[in-house]
């Protein structure tokens, strides 16, 4: 159990985003020191005071980055299980080390380098080709025949039920796209910065039915550090603390591996697969939704925002439509400002480790675009096969 206050994030770090394949010739490795140097200079840190690490999705190399850096012992080192699911949770992987007694200052790290062919079955593609998202299995066995093959190819799905359900409209997953596009319009760091019209979302070229080329996150390279520490340690830092107040990771049985064979109840067919996952992070927390002043919320495709924003009780179950064309998430107007960094959509697409760092920019009152008075931050992963995850964060 992570207990609430006990820990905090003390620095942030990442290296610039690049187009996808252009980081090269630094390798995968470079990217994540060089992040992880920047979040200890960012903490005050040295790099001899990391002690841990925590991921999740990427197969990191411990031993090597450790190496590389000339971290003098390493006390714990562990992996979230899935993928960008667990983006928000690997802080609370951090925080259960540090609690625990195993280690001290922990880190959280992404990085994303991706050959100019393909990033899904790099090892099958040719040059020029794109390649298939994952290898013939019994369970895909069930889907593949039916062209799916590809992440957006499966979420497609889940908006369409949603859509069939709640009567949601496309312009709604342009709200979504136009305002991170907004939001990144004055960022130095964001790669989209040129902003979008609902004429052009609308016109936009379709990809998978409903998303078109605006619904889908970039492809990119960047590596993006975290730093943990405990609560009595972070005090004494550079940078003010941002307390973790609660983490919760995991899914409802059924979701599991709902996005790859579509077996989930109808119940939350139309979902991002969070609604466990808000129950406890907010009973952790002692918080609602309604406490809660941003959220930064994992955005790999355009639906699967609108159907956090329900998840995470921000509007009730089918309302996200008219929520989000209402204008509710926007930056400075809205009730919930959402992803103010632009999110994977227009900023970086780092696999959500960007969020945990506008989090804490935000509580730090150092953001970009910041969210006035800011003080509770809900930080998302997924929605993925099991675990999604959340963490609230306060300054």
């Amino acid at each position: 159990m992570v207990l609430k206050d006990e820990t905090a994030i003390v620095g942030v770090g990442s290296t610039p985003y690049y187009k996808r394949g252009m980081s090269l010739p630094q390798t995968k490795i470079e990217l994540a020191c060089k992040a992880i140097l920047a979040a200890c200079e960012d903490a005050g840190l040295s790099i001899k005071d990391v002690d841990g690490f925590a991921y999740y999705s990427g197969g990191f190399d411990t031993a090597l980055i450790a190496q590389s850096l000339g971290i003098p012992e390493v006390k714990f080192t562990a992996t979230l299980t899935g993928g960008g699911g667990g983006a928000a949770g690997s802080i609370g992987l951090a925080a259960a080390a540090i609690t625990s007694g195993h280690a001290n200052v922990v880190v959280s790290l992404m990085t994303l380098q991706q050959v100019p062919t393909a990033r899904f079955g790099a090892a099958f593609a040719t040059k020029g080709t794109g390649g298939y998202s994952r290898p013939v299995n019994p369970e895909t066995d069930f889907v593949a025949p039916s062209g799916l093959f590809a992440p957006g190819q499966m979420f497609s799905l889940l908006a369409q039920r949603h859509m069939h359900l709640y009567g949601t409209r496309r312009e709604a997953f342009g709200e979504i796209a136009i305002s991170q596009r907004e939001n990144a319009a004055n960022r130095p760091t964001a790669r989209f910065r040129d902003r979008i019209t609902m004429d052009d979302y609308l016109s936009a070229r379709m990809i998978s039915d409903p998303l078109c080329l605006f619904d889908y996150t970039q492809e990119n390279d960047g590596a993006v550090a975290t730093i943990t520490t405990s609560a009595e340690r972070a005090t004494n830092l550079r940078q003010p603390p941002v307390y973790l107040v609660s983490a919760a990771n995991g899914s409802a049985g059924r979701w599991g591996q709902s996005i790859t064979w579509m077996g989930m109840p109808d119940e939350y067919f139309a979902s991002s697969g969070h609604r466990t996952v808000a129950k406890d992070v907010y009973e952790r927390a002692g918080v609602t939704a309604a406490d809660i002043d941003v959220a930064l919320l994992y955005d790999h495709f355009t639906p699967m925002v609108l159907m956090q924003v329900e998840d995470y009780g921000f509007c009730e179950i089918g309302e996200g439509g008219p929520f989000v064309e209402s204008g509710a998430i926007r930056w400075k107007t809205g009730s919930i400002p959402v992803n103010t960094h632009g999110g994977n959509l227009s900023e970086a697409y780092i696999i959500g480790m960007t969020h945990v760092k506008e989090a804490v920019e935000q509580l730090r009152g150092q953001a970009v675009n910041q969210v006035e008075g800011a003080e509770l931050a809900l930080v998302t992963g997924g929605p993925a096969p099991t675990p999604t995850s959340a963490i609230i964060l306060r300054k």
